[in-house]
This record gives structure tokens, C-alpha cells and sequence, in this order.
């Protein structure tokens, strides 16, 4: 017998919504486990395979500073899902964020972020660009204050980075990781 959702209490509601579930076990003996909730999300990686780059945004996170994190996490461009489309979702993410129109999308994974605590699902997508998609400066939506700083990055040192264990984004790490298997080539010096 599976583990049953036998009842879920909201304790928080605001940009996200906290819960407390409580579940019966297959003996019958109830416990109890938070849930974060805030959506469906989508992180997209715009690569330029001519020109051997990667576009990212750099930007403070209040939870990874809090963790003795770095001051400003590098991320790929990402966003909460509103419409029920992730794919229209990633395009706009990479509009905003670093400025570049996308064309196809390559699916990679659709994947829970913290399962042990959060529900959120984010839809992976890398992104062929040329240079001639980027069409603005990026930077972010005004008045949200995300205070993004974009970044073109050879792939070269990207996987640096990760060799270095700079990218402490998990999104980010999926994506640069699936980039390199199916495109090693774009690594190459």
C-alpha cells in the first residue's frame, strides 16, 4: 500500500504558498510534511553555436544569500509559467532577461526542483541563437527589480565554471551539463 494524502492546511499564502500535508504511512501511522508552492516554472539556455557562446543573467537571490551563497547567483534566464505555456514562457524569459529572440526550442527535462520540500516542476529547454536574435540589452522587466546583469559566455569558460564549481544553480549546472553531452564539440578550444 503507497504512502495516502490524507489532508493539505495552508499555513502561509503570498508569492508563495506554504502547507502542511499530512500523510498516512502503508502501517496506518500518520505524518506530517511541509509543502513550498509556487508554480510551475521554465529555465531556458540561449547558446550561439557559431560564435561558441552562452547567454546568462547574474542576479541576487535573497534565499542564497541568506545561505552564505555567492552575492549574485549565475543563473540561465528563467520564470514562473502564468499562461500554461512553457514554451511561450521560455521565449519571454530570454526576451526579458537577456535581450534575444528565440528560435527552436530543444527539450531537455521536466524536472522537480527540491522535491523534499517544494512543488515546483521546471520545464528545461536549451536554445540555439545566432548573433543577430539578440535584440535588446535584457536586464529585466522595469520596476521588478531583479537587478539582472547579462552575461555572454564562451562555452569554453562555462564549463570552467563548472569544473570550478562556480554555477551553484541547479537549473543552470542540467543545462550546461546536456549542452556538453549533446554538443561537445562547442566546448572544444
Amino acid at each position: 500500500m503507497p504512502v495516502e494524502l490524507r489532508k493539505v492546511e495552508t499555513v502561509y499564502q503570498g508569492y508563495s504558498t506554504l502547507m502542511m500535508a499530512t500523510l498516512a504511512a502503508p502501517d496506518g501511522s500518520l505524518f506530517k510534511r511541509e509543502i513550498e508552492h509556487h508554480g510551475h516554472a521554465v529555465g531556458v539556455l540561449p547558446y550561439d553555436p557559431q560564435r561558441r557562446v552562452a547567454l546568462l543573467v547574474s542576479l541576487p537571490r535573497a534565499p542564497v544569500i541568506w545561505a552564505g551563497g555567492p552575492q549574485e547567483l549565475v543563473e540561465a534566464p528563467a520564470g514562473m509559467i502564468d499562461d500554461g505555456d512553457p514554451e511561450a514562457t521560455a521565449r519571454r524569459e530570454a526576451l526579458e532577461e537577456v535581450g534575444v529572440h528565440l528560435g527552436p526550442l530543444e527539450p531537455v527535462a521536466s524536472a522537480f526542483a527540491s522535491p523534499g520540500v517544494s512543488s515546483e516542476r521546471v520545464e528545461l529547454y536549451l536554445a540555439p541563437y545566432a548573433a543577430r536574435d539578440r535584440i535588446g540589452q535584457g536586464g529585466g522587466v522595469d520596476g521588478e527589480q531583479e537587478n539582472i546583469t547579462v552575461l555572454e559566455v564562451p562555452l569554453r569558460d562555462l564549463w570552467t565554471w563548472v569544473e570550478d564549481r562556480r554555477i551553484e544553480d541547479l537549473k543552470t549546472l542540467a543545462l550546461v551539463l546536456v549542452l556538453k553531452v549533446r554538443r561537445p564539440e562547442l566546448f572544444a578550444d
